[in-house]
């Protein structure tokens, strides 16, 4: 009987050790329609939007160079949205994994007429904030959307809001973001911003 009890309780202790806690909502990862993934072997999110549990990045596999506030990437493209419509330009200050997540940092300029930041980066016309924004890992080929403090249509974005932000020439918005972190082996990854384009081979820290 005594064996029979420690037994069960070795088997429940083990079975908690399994257990993580949980994540923010979204920042989910989708497998891109067009390509079949080339590591299958890497969990999809869960359904209710928390990062999928192989985002954990041991420090020693890291091998992107430090960041420290410098520009890690540039786009200027033309900025249509909203009926404001001018020249942005797109500087990538950090893509710093931490854990489970990775944090993106950037500021957009406005570089020529207006730019629409109030909702030209949400998912919708209500939406003032950049929960539009993604990473695309084009090596596993999957999309991460911006993490989610929860589930269902209440839930907010972990990232910057945007309302009133309408930047004219010379003026700057410094925005973030959280996502899921892709897995250990991935040290770049695109961006993508609406209505203006994509960065590529932007380096993880």
């Amino acid at each position: 009987m005594r064996k029979t009890i420690a037994l069960a309780v070795a088997a429940i202790a083990l079975t908690g050790c399994g257990m993580l806690p949980g994540q923010p909502g979204g920042g989910g990862e989708e497998k891109q329609a067009q390509q079949t993934a080339a590591k299958e072997d890497t969990p999809s999110t869960a359904a209710d939007g928390r990062p999928a549990e192989s985002a954990s990045a041991p420090a020693e596999q890291q091998s992107a160079p430090p960041q420290g506030g410098q520009v890690i990437a540039t786009l200027e493209a033309k900025a249509s949205s909203g009926g404001q419509s001018g020249t942005a330009r797109v500087d990538i200050t950090a893509l710093k994994r931490q854990g489970r997540t990775v944090s993106l940092n950037w500021t957009i300029t406005s570089v020529k007429g207006s730019v629409n930041v109030h909702n030209g980066l949400g998912t919708g016309v209500f939406d003032y904030s950049v929960a539009a924004v993604s990473l695309i890992d084009p090596v596993n080929a999957k999309r991460y959307r911006v993490a989610r403090n929860g589930s269902g249509s209440e839930a907010k974005c972990v990232c910057s809001g945007t309302q009133g932000q309408f930047l004219k020439d010379g003026e700057a918005s410094t925005l973030y973001a959280v996502f899921a972190a892709p897995p250990a082996d991935i040290t770049k990854i695109n961006i993508e911003m609406p209505m203006l384009g994509v960065l590529t081979d932007v380096p993880i820290s």
